[in-house]
């Protein structure tokens, strides 16, 4: 899987006549768009590890950010 990462970042358009002015917006990118295909080999969760976090596979493990805190990082 590439070293990339999984946030991406935009400032939206800002009018001249907008009083308020923009923040930059942050997402996630889902990391299953950066793997073409399932290769063999790839590294695997153990089965209760895997149940916790919804995948078996650590390089398609995603975690929800909790609030501002966590998004920021």
């Amino acid at each position: 899987m590439p070293n990339t990462s999984q946030w991406r970042e935009y400032r939206p358009y800002h009018s001249p006549f907008d009083p308020c002015s923009p923040r930059l917006k942050r997402y996630v990118v889902a990391p299953n768009l950066f793997i073409e295909f399932q290769a063999e080999g790839l590294k695997q969760f153990s089965p209760h590890e895997a149940l916790r976090r919804g995948t078996l596979w650590p390089d398609l493990y995603s975690p929800y950010p909790h609030g501002e805190r966590e998004a920021r990082t």
